[in-house]
């Protein structure tokens, strides 16, 4: 029993120590609720003031977000308007721009066109004179080109009838030398007519010799001033003189000698005629004339008295020809003026040739100069649109323009009697925004 009572002891002792033990643990379980209570309590007193302060902050998130929208939709509102007023300004600026342009433009259009009208007028006369001189010139070629055998046809004719003329008069005409003298003269003053040589301007009648000095000049064998039937001009300003002499008595005598004999005799005194007729040529001096070729053309106006000497003495051309002296009939004249006439043409035709060379280097200097003052026009109006881009800029659309600077300086206190326009100011501060 005893030592159940001190087993007994000895387990309650035991259970008594866990009991202080387990009292200690619950003091401290207790004390760490009582801690934890507290921490608790002021948990929940912080989650309080964090619950107050969110509701402030939701609020006034709430509010913040209204005004936002408020704000971002009245943003809105004034950049479309701006945007509006901008694209308004811009079209009112390009407007007005363009009207000022377009009136500079026609005043200057105008002012190049009256220049150009100066310049182009002259121009598109030379242009027509010179395609009418080319023009005239060409169908007077092919005229007379196409006439050239007709005209040849007409002087045969002519020398037909002429011939037989004058095959006609020597048989009227007798002794009178001047009467003889005088047809011969109109023969030949007839065929010049009928050549197409201009009196007075490539042939001249009875026409009075000038020296160097302007003096008549007179013949050595006669004293005489020297005037001969008929002075013909070549192109190189040199004249050819020709003289008619005519011999028709013993040509006359021979045609109608009813024997051999007694015609040869006529003949030769035809023939010795003639020659006196030569000398007497030769020794007037004409071929000395300053301004003559080295022979003279002795016209002899009957082509059968001229064929008949001929056939008579077959020296007789050379004899004339040593004393710079060349036998002509009616045929041979007009052969030999048509040669002169062909002269004459081409001349002419050269003439106009250099006139239309001139002309034509005349219309290239004034298309240069036409070509030279178009690119002057085209330098000035590529000038004056970057000028007026320029003072555009400097104006309203470039850094720091002249509207930016003036509304500062107004917005800094100045006083101005005026203002500017509102277009102006707000197109200018667009353009600042967007650059």
């Amino acid at each position: 029993l005893k030592q159940t009572i001190q087993a007994d002891a000895l387990e309650l002792s035991s259970l008594n120590n866990q009991v202080s033990t387990a009292n200690a643990d619950l003091r401290a379980v207790n004390q760490i609720i009582v801690d934890k209570n507290a921490s608790l309590d002021a948990a929940k007193e912080e989650l309080k003031i964090v619950k107050s302060d969110y509701a402030i902050s939701s609020q006034q998130l709430a509010t913040a977000k209204a005004n936002n929208e408020a704000l971002t939709e009245k943003l809105q509102t004034q950049k479309d308007e701006m945007e509006a007023m901008g694209k308004k300004f811009n079209t009112e600026f390009e407007n007005i721009a363009n009207k000022i342009l377009d009136t500079k433009s026609e005043k200057f259009t105008e002012l190049n066109k009256t220049n150009l009208t100066s310049i182009l007028e002259p121009l598109g006369k030379n242009i027509t004179e010179f395609k009418t001189k080319v023009e005239e010139v060409y169908d007077k070629e092919s005229k007379e080109r196409f006439s050239l055998g007709e005209k040849v046809k007409e002087l045969a004719q002519l020398n037909k009838v002429i011939s037989e003329e004058a095959h006609n008069l020597t048989r009227a005409l007798k002794s009178e030398s001047k009467t003889q003298g005088g047809w011969g003269e109109m023969i030949l003053e007839n065929i010049l007519e009928r050549s197409g040589l201009v009196k007075d301007r490539e042939y001249f009648i009875e026409h009075q010799l000038l020296d160097e000095n302007g003096i008549p000049m007179k013949s050595d064998s006669e004293d005489k001033k020297m005037r001969p039937d008929a002075v013909i001009k070549y192109p190189d300003n040199r004249n050819v003189i020709i003289d008619s002499k005519v011999s028709l008595n013993a040509f006359t005598r021979c045609i109608a000698a009813l024997d051999e004999e007694s015609r040869v005799s006529e003949l030769s005194e035809h023939i010795s005629c003639i020659k006196k007729h030569i000398i007497s040529l030769s020794a007037k001096g004409y071929d000395d004339y300053n301004k003559s070729l080295d022979f003279v053309m002795m016209f002899i106006p009957s082509e059968p008295a001229y064929i008949a000497a001929l056939q008579g003495d077959s020296d007789l051309w050379n004899f004339a020809y040593d004393r710079r002296i060349l036998l002509l009939s009616p045929t041979n004249l007009i052969t030999s003026l048509k040669l002169i006439v062909d002269l004459w043409k081409r001349e002419y035709q050269n003439q106009n040739a250099l006139e239309i060379a001139e002309r034509g280097a005349k219309l290239y200097d004034k298309f240069v100069g036409f070509i030279s003052n178009l690119e002057g026009v085209g330098d000035h109006l590529e000038k004056a649109q970057g000028k007026y881009t320029e003072a555009y800029k400097q104006l309203s659309t470039g850094s720091d323009n002249l509207v930016t600077q003036a509304t500062k300086l107004k917005n800094l206190g100045l006083k101005t009697k005026k203002d500017l326009p509102n277009e102006i100011v707000n197109a200018a501060i667009i353009n600042e925004l967007n650059g």
